[in-house]
């Protein structure tokens, strides 16, 4: 009878586990819901009780919680949520189709050199006067 191991055919999908089988980036978020969480809870709990309290403590826990487990395509929410506000808000948006055409391009070349004549004999009047 032989040991065998299974081997995953792609390892850039295998991370690390540090603790308790998470990874150190679920174990950060983690830590920052129960340490956001823990003061509600006994603020929560003498107004409303303690159900309530237990409520709204989870309330502030799992966004963070999903956050450290969150991961589509192999990107971790973190990244997911700064590549939409990028894609969103910090990049320029459509850029509109401008179409000049040839008539318009002579007009604009014909009113450029217009002005430089007369700007050119303006020049020559203020030389000889």
């Amino acid at each position: 009878m032989a040991l065998s191991e299974e081997i995953p055919g792609d390892l850039s999908k295998v991370k690390q586990k540090v603790a308790l089988n998470l990874t150190a980036r679920q174990l950060v978020c983690f830590g920052i819901g129960f340490a956001a969480a823990i003061p509600v809870f006994f603020v929560v709990k003498k107004p409303l009780g303690m159900e309530m309290g237990a409520f709204t403590c989870m309330l502030v826990c799992i966004p963070f919680f999903i956050l450290g487990m969150y991961e589509k395509n192999g990107l971790s929410a973190e990244k997911l949520f700064y590549f939409a506000i990028r894609q969103k808000y910090l990049r320029i948006g459509k850029r509109p189709r401008v179409v000049i055409t040839k008539q318009e391009e002579m007009d604009k070349i014909l009113s450029v050199r217009k002005e430089i004549e007369e700007l050119e004999s303006k020049a020559k009047g203020n030389i000889k006067g």
